[in-house]
């Protein structure tokens, strides 16, 4: 077992403007989350990917095996969680890319995480795809419609209407909430989408909502993270 955090790491081919954090869903640091990373580096940022289980034995979940994905899940703490954004918020860093360049963007368990991190730690933005947790605490976090309110980085959600596993009252409320931020929020809510939209290859996937929402996400980070630094790694 490593002794410090495993990080998925993807170069664009030209000198990254700024970085991203891309934080898994409850199954890991899948091929999809790697495709996530691999794509945002396309565009031209430093994405790094923290493996948040590898404390765990670092498992790539298979996506119907919930019952493990929720073990793995449920032994993860707030402390641990930003321990391993902090590594990867660090390497970006040592490739001379600042926190004001640098955004993060959650998937699932991830959407939660990213939006916990965008209450504690000076970032650049924040991109919370399908996030759980508004109403309740998820992984030591308060809710998020507790602690939208005082979000100091802006920040986006994407979430699917037919989400069985997030009501669109709750997304509404959250909207409400951020809304109080002194930051820039926005939801944007999918008429045709469920949880996992974006995850090509599944039965979840919407071609249509997951497109936009890939664009919102890089307009977002282009339009709130300072670019014009250059990466020197």
């Amino acid at each position: 077992m490593p002794d410090e955090t495993p990080l998925s790491i993807y170069h664009p081919e030209r000198p990254a403007v700024g970085g991203v954090v891309v934080v898994q869903e409850i199954f890991g640091v899948s091929d999809h989350i790697e495709d996530v990373c691999q794509r945002i580096a396309h565009f031209g940022w430093l994405a790094v990917a923290p493996h948040l289980f590898w404390r765990t034995g670092d498992p790539v979940v298979a996506t119907d095996d919930f019952g493990t994905a929720l073990e793995h899940t449920g032994k993860l703490t707030p402390e641990g969680i930003l321990a391993d954004v902090d590594a990867a918020l660090a390497y970006i860093q040592d490739a001379g890319l600042p926190l004001d360049a640098t955004g993060i963007v959650g998937f699932c368990a991830g959407g939660t995480i990213a939006f916990g991190v965008a209450t504690q730690r000076p970032i650049g933005a924040a991109v919370t795809y399908y996030g759980g947790g508004i109403t309740e605490s998820r992984f030591g976090f308060p809710p998020m419609a507790e602690a939208a309110p005082a979000l100091t980085v802006p920040w986006l959600g994407l979430y699917g209407d037919l989400d069985q596993s997030i009501p669109t009252d709750q997304v509404d409320l959250l909207a409400d909430a951020a809304a109080q931020a002194e930051v820039n929020t926005e939801v944007i809510r999918y008429a045709d989408a469920g949880h996992a939209f974006n995850r090509d290859g599944g039965p979840s996937y919407e071609p249509a909502s997951a497109e936009d929402a890939w664009r919102r996400m890089l307009d977002w980070f282009a339009d709130n993270l300072t670019t014009g630094a250059t990466e020197t790694i």
